[in-house]
This record gives structure tokens, C-alpha cells and sequence, in this order.
């Protein structure tokens, strides 16, 4: 166990293929029923199969049917493929979005081919769940040999996350739109879905300063300089960088600097992602009923982390502005810390940082505590976001006040928590629903 600065753009971080996904079937399968077949390819292929069955005998009506849509298909896989364009693409896609807004590439198309290309379109051949290309088949009727056209490309990003995309590139559904023929003009790359959140009016927090060790050289990287507040005799043991050479020729004995000792406003944001797994049986249900709206609403409807990580955004928006040192806790398998504030790093790394916390299936809080306590030395207060109230969580709070610190407790959980929370010791909490963060009625803590 250790605590490591979290990066967003880290290997470990990135979605990776699985080992399905390298095989060659695998690939094969999801390029031409994902890419190469279109909506109307796929049902006219079911027709052809289904009706295969009139080739029993040719005097059996339906293999006439079937006669026609072999012929359909012939025709227009031979004229794709003639047809297929031949293009340069210039363009760049955006590197990030927000969660429910989507992300828009604009690129220049231009026909190096030595034939017209009918029924163009530019899109990604796939893209991770629950990425959606709103303008996949939106065609360019004719571009002539030679000729350039602007063009749009829309994803549509209703989850936060880290996804690699893949090649984007230029195809033509000409002439009846049952396939997709072309090649691949941009490498793929990544995109970065910041979570979305609702401002704060106001945060009320029980703040004080606390000394910094190391000063402002370890907490901004901008370069300012302690307050001088005068001389003193020197003391033997401390660093001769403080030296005072002109005073000590004039006095006769050795004199060093004497500084204002450093005291910040350090707030810390701990981000609770123990989320226990269901059992299958009862997931398989819960998603059944929400895709047949048989079932009754849950907090499964609005992800609870997804709420927790949306509010710690927001909590985060509030302090950034003003002059306070923000640690960013992600308590999960292993302990993330992250600093923000004072120039050391900007509400957008904050963010990036969000967007790639992930659930965690196993209690973390025996295993990360005892680091999250030590960092929690120098911390004046502490914003504890919980996804429930249990007695780990309890035990977890209880240290956060031994440790000096002022402790705010927000509990994000649809109904009754697993314990009762005693706000006798450990003072008023808040308690939203996923509900009421998603809606954006939380204005203010």
C-alpha cells in the first residue's frame, strides 16, 4: 500500500483491450457487423438467410426472393467497393468534454480519387459503450474529383471516463446504403469526459490555518518569497543560505534572517468508492426491470458514486476559489492524493483526476487509513464525502477528528443508512440523494 499522485493519463489509468478483443474473429466480427453493416444491410441479410430456404427447389415461390437479394448484395458490395473513396482528411478532435455534452471534431475532406464520391460520410469504425456517434451515416450527397468539403463529427459522452477511440475514417454507403466501404485516413487517440457538476452558492466550513512545513516552496510553484521580519543572533546548526553578511560585519558575530512562518487553510477532500458488488442474479434483475420499466426506481438509476464524484467537483469549484490548499483523497485499493490550490495545480487537473476514479468492490478503509491519517496532520479541516454510513466508516471519521482536524460529514444514499449516524459526536451531517445532486438542488453545504 502506498499513497502516489494520481495521473489520468497514466497505462495503468487508460482502458486497455481486453484479450478478446486482440483475437482475430473478435476483430473481424466487430468490424463488419459494428462498421461494415449498416442497419439496413443487417436486415436485409437476415431476409437473404431466412429465406435460404427456397433453395430447396426452385419451384418453391420464396427462391425467387432469395435470388433477388443475393443479387441486391452482389450489386451493391461490387459498386461500394468501385467506388470507394479515395481521401485526405485534415482535422483534429477535441481531447476532452464534459459528461452530457458532446464532443465536436472538425475536419477538411478532400477527394484525391479519380472518381466522384457518392454518399459520403465520416465516422469512427467503433466506439467504447456508452460512447455514440450522433452523425455516423449524415452523408455528403457528391464531392467532385479534386473538390474539398467541411465536415462535422459529434460524440455524444453521457458518462465521464478515460476512452480510446479508434481510426476515424471516410466511407461511402453508395448506392443503396446496406454497407459501408472505405478505408481509415486518422489514427485513433483518446478522449477525456470530465464529470459534470452544478455550482455551489456557498460552502460553509469550519476553517483554520495550520503551519505548512516547507513553507510556500513546497506548496506553490510560482516563486513567492516568506515575509522578512528582521535579524537575530545566529543559532549553530541552521542553513547558511539565512545569513546575514552585511549585518555580521557589522556587528561583529553572526547574524541570520528571520522569516514568517508559512500557516495555509488546507482543506481535505476524502472521496469514499467502496461500493460493494451485488450479487449477479440480482443485478441481471435490477437491469431487466429498468430496461422493460417493470421495475421499480432505484439508486441504481443515478449511480451513486457518479453522485459523489458530481458533488466533489462541485465542493472542489467552491474552494478553488478561493485561497485555500486542496487535497484531493480518492479512497480506493490504493490511496490517491492530489494537490490543488495556491498555484500548485489548476480545478481542471482536479477534474481530469475525477474522471477516472473507479468503483471499489472490496473495503479500502482498514488498508488506506492509516495513510490517509498521516497526510490528515497538516489538514485544518476535512470534507468527507460517504456513500453510506457503516462502522468503518464511523471508525474512519472518529481518526479524522483525533487527528486535530475539523471533520464535515456529507452522506450521499438513497434511504436509510446500513448504521444510524450519532451526530452527537461527530456533529450535524448532510444527507443527499443521487436524486437531488443529479437535479443539481444541492446550492449549498
Amino acid at each position: 500500500m502506498h499513497v502516489s499522485e494520481y495521473d489520468p493519463y497514466s497505462p495503468t489509468i487508460r482502458k486497455k483491450d481486453s484479450f478478446t478483443n486482440r483475437l482475430l474473429l473478435v476483430r473481424m466480427h466487430k468490424h463488419y457487423w459494428y462498421y461494415r453493416v449498416t442497419y439496413p444491410g443487417k436486415v436485409l441479410l437476415f431476409g437473404f438467410f431466412l429465406s435460404g430456404i427456397g433453395t430447396i427447389s426452385v419451384s418453391v415461390p420464396i427462391y425467387n426472393l432469395f435470388s433477388i437479394l443475393m443479387a441486391l448484395i452482389l450489386v451493391d458490395g461490387l459498386a461500394s467497393w468501385f467506388f470507394r473513396p479515395r481521401c485526405e482528411l485534415e482535422g483534429d478532435f477535441p481531447a476532452q468534454t464534459t459528461a452530457g455534452q458532446p464532443a465536436v471534431g472538425h475536419f477538411t475532406v478532400t477527394n484525391r480519387g479519380w472518381l466522384p464520391v457518392y454518399d459520403m460520410a465520416v465516422a469512427f469504425r467503433w466506439l467504447e459503450k456508452p460512447l455514440t456517434q450522433i452523425d455516423r451515416d449524415d452523408t455528403l450527397n457528391y464531392l467532385p474529383k479534386g473538390e474539398s468539403a467541411e465536415v462535422t463529427v459529434t460524440i455524444d459522452a453521457p458518462q465521464r471516463g478515460f476512452y480510446a477511440l479508434p481510426k476515424l475514417g471516410v466511407h461511402t454507403l453508395f448506392p443503396f446504403h446496406l454497407n459501408r466501404s472505405g478505408s481509415a485516413a486518422l489514427p485513433g487517440k483518446s478522449l477525456l469526459v470530465l464529470p459534470a457538476f452544478h455550482k455551489l452558492t456557498s460552502v460553509d466550513l469550519p476553517v483554520g490555518s495550520k503551519f505548512q512545513p516547507g513553507g510556500i516552496a513546497l506548496t506553490s510553484n510560482v516563486g513567492e518569497s516568506p515575509e522578512y521580519v528582521g535579524n537575530r543572533e545566529y543559532v549553530p546548526g541552521e542553513p547558511a543560505r539565512r545569513l546575514d553578511f552585511r549585518s555580521w560585519a557589522r556587528l561583529g558575530k553572526p547574524v541570520v534572517r528571520e522569516y514568517q512562518e508559512e500557516y495555509y487553510c488546507r482543506i481535505a477532500l476524502i472521496l469514499d468508492t467502496y461500493m460493494p458488488t451485488e450479487p449477479w442474479l440480482k443485478r441481471k434483475w435490477k437491469s431487466l426491470g429498468q430496461r422493460t420499466g417493470l421495475g421499480t426506481p432505484t439508486a441504481e438509476t443515478t449511480n451513486v458514486l457518479e453522485a459523489g464524484i458530481s458533488l466533489t467537483a462541485s465542493i472542489a469549484d467552491a474552494l478553488a476559489r478561493g485561497e485555500y490548499l486542496i487535497d484531493l483523497f480518492a479512497a480506493g485499493p490504493e490511496l490517491y492524493v492530489f494537490r490543488a490550490g495556491r498555484h500548485t495545480a489548476h480545478f481542471d487537473n482536479v477534474l481530469e483526476i475525477l474522471s477516472c476514479v473507479d468503483r471499489c468492490p472490496d473495503d479500502p478503509f482498514e488498508t488506506i487509513g492509516p495513510a490517509v491519517f498521516e497526510e490528515l496532520s497538516n489538514v485544518s479541516t476535512a470534507v468527507c464525502l460517504f456513500l453510506d454510513w457503516d462502522h468503518q466508516r464511523e471508525k474512519m471519521a472518529r481518526a479524522v477528528l483525533d487527528s486535530g482536524a475539523s471533520l464535515k460529514t456529507i452522506i450521499i444514499h438513497d434511504g436509510p443508512t446500513t448504521v444510524p449516524y450519532n451526530a452527537d459526536e461527530f456533529g450535524e451531517a448532510y444527507h443527499f440523494t443521487p436524486e437531488e445532486i443529479a437535479r443539481g438542488k444541492v446550492e449549498t453545504i
